[in-house]
């Protein structure tokens, strides 16, 4: 099963390396991995997307919480949660392909960022799914370059992470 793993950790160099390193260590695959400093400069916040079973997921958040840099954190998969991702796509848009492209981009409620003779470049939020769906919805040779943050959550309602 895919859980969101939402981590505040101290904002200090080597953080991140240690948490990277405990999944490595056992085996566990990170799928996306996003972090940044949080409104209290001392403090990151780090979205954690991995797979497995409720078991190995218990496994990697006892192992995370004990982690001296590790603050606090919730698996954002046990309840009503909000996920977004960001994608830049650059898609080849030439002659008929143009109109085509700009199509499916409003569909997909994306944005047209870039524009050249040759190319769009798309933006599109959303989650994960979605973004596959709009690759999947375009033909493999058409794109050019693509790039993706990685899932980013937050617990909806008054389900919140902080000190």
């Amino acid at each position: 099963m895919r859980h969101i793993i939402s981590v505040l950790l101290e904002n200090e160099p080597g953080a991140l390396s240690r948490v990277v390193g405990l999944f490595s260590a056992r085996g566990y695959n990170i799928e996306t991995l996003t972090v940044a400093p949080t409104e209290d400069p001392s403090l990151s916040r780090m979205t954690i997307v991995s797979i497995g079973s409720e078991e190995v997921i218990e496994q990697i958040t006892k192992h995370l919480n004990r982690l001296v840099d590790v603050v606090k954190l919730i698996d954002l998969s046990d309840g009503p949660h909000i996920e977004r991702e960001l994608m830049l796509i650059k898609i080849r848009a030439v002659g008929k392909e143009r109109e085509e492209m700009k199509r499916l981009a409003d569909i997909f409620r994306g944005h047209i960022i870039d524009v050249t003779d040759k190319s769009y470049t798309v933006e599109l939020t959303g989650d994960s799914s979605k973004l596959d769906s709009f690759v999947e919805a375009i033909d493999r040779s058409a794109i050019l370059e693509t790039v993706r943050t990685g899932s980013s959550g937050l617990g909806r309602g008054e389900r919140i992470l902080k000190v």
